[in-house]
């Protein structure tokens, strides 16, 4: 990550998480992100079974000219569709944050590029059937928000377990220095379980909101 908003993001969800591997849906207080408002979104599962807008704030409205409540998160993305809906709901999933870079252009040719964050959120049930997430441009260009965007080009997608690993390593140490009785299970150790059943899988025969407030 090299954008402010989208590492603020990170770390307000990181913070709020605390040891589990996702925040609460209700622990998300948009008063503590109004510096960022205007460029996070909240996705969810549509009733159609697609990953979508269930809040955009107004800064990514205005980028892509329109409101983009209830509209596939996929759909803004011009090709690769299946990808990015399968990245939105493994994120979900297996609860692990993902990083995309991506290339935003319009009709009269310009072109930007886009950091977007996707960072799952748990409901009261223990299900993570959110994503909490923003798109933030690399550069500030006079056109953005007045040129509205036709698409987004995905140049590249990660997963964010490794920063999270790190996190949780450093923690682990914190604690072990403080302590003489056993810790229980870590970040670090869930996530390398939980990484290492992916793996098992691939190799067995991803400011104000416009109209709403973000509530769950």
């Amino acid at each position: 990550m090299r954008i402010k908003t989208t590492i603020d993001l990170f770390e307000y969800w990181d913070r709020i998480r605390g040891q589990d591997l996702a925040p609460l849906r209700s622990q998300v207080e948009p008063t503590d992100l109004r510096q960022i408002l205007s460029s996070v979104f909240l996705l969810e599962t549509s009733d159609a079974g697609r990953v979508a807008f269930r809040l955009a704030g107004t800064r990514i409205c205005d980028l892509f000219g329109r409101d983009l409540r209830g509209i596939p998160f996929a759909e803004l993305f011009a090709h690769g569709h299946d990808d990015i809906e399968h990245t939105a709901a493994g994120v979900m999933s297996h609860a692990i944050p993902a990083l995309l870079n991506a290339t935003g252009f319009t009709a009269a040719g310009h072109h930007a590029c886009f950091e977007i964050i996707l960072l799952p959120l748990r409901s009261d049930d223990g299900e993570y059937d959110k994503l909490l997430g923003a798109i933030a441009p690399a550069i500030a260009a006079s056109w953005l928000e007045v040129v509205p965007l036709q698409f987004l080009a995905l140049d590249r997608s990660r997963l964010l377990h490794e920063r999270l690993i790190d996190d949780a390593r450093r923690d682990a140490v914190a604690e072990d220095e403080h302590s003489l009785y056993p810790r229980p299970l870590s970040i670090a150790d869930t996530m390398r379980r939980v990484m290492s059943s992916l793996f098992a899988e691939t190799d067995a025969p991803g400011v104000p909101v416009r109209h709403n407030r973000m509530r769950a």
